[in-house]
C-alpha cells in the first residue's frame, strides 16, 4: 500500500504493527497512523489531534473523528498525508509534561 511505503519512508524510527485488524505504524509503542485499503478509497487514521491540525486541508475529504477517506478516483495528496504523519512524529516526540 502506497500509505505505508510513505509512512516508512517520511518516519524510519517507526515500527510496523497490527492494531484494529490494519496495519499501523507505532513510534515508542504508541500509535502514530493506521492505514487501509477498501474498496473505493484508502482510509488513513492518524487521531483525531492530527486531525484538528491539517482541518482546513482534510475539508475536501470524508472524514470521522480521527479517520480520513482518500477516495480511488483521485490522486493521494502525498504531501497533505506527509504532513500528517510528521505533524504526529513531532507531537509524540515531546517530552511528557
Amino acid at each position: 500500500m502506497e500509505v505505508l511505503q510513505l509512512v516508512e519512508a517520511s518516519f524510519p524510527d517507526a515500527t510496523l504493527d497490527w492494531a484494529y485488524r490494519m496495519p499501523a505504524f507505532k513510534y515508542k509503542g504508541k500509535p502514530l497512523v493506521y492505514a487501509a485499503g477498501y474498496a473505493k478509497h484508502t482510509g488513513v487514521y492518524a487521531l483525531p489531534n492530527t486531525h484538528a491540525a491539517f482541518a482546513e486541508a482534510l475539508k475536501p475529504y470524508k472524514q470521522g473523528k480521527g479517520s480520513v477517506q482518500f477516495p480511488h478516483d483521485k490522486a493521494l495528496p502525498y504531501d497533505l498525508i506527509k504532513a500528517m504523519v510528521l505533524n504526529r512524529r513531532v507531537s509524540l516526540q515531546k517530552p511528557a509534561s
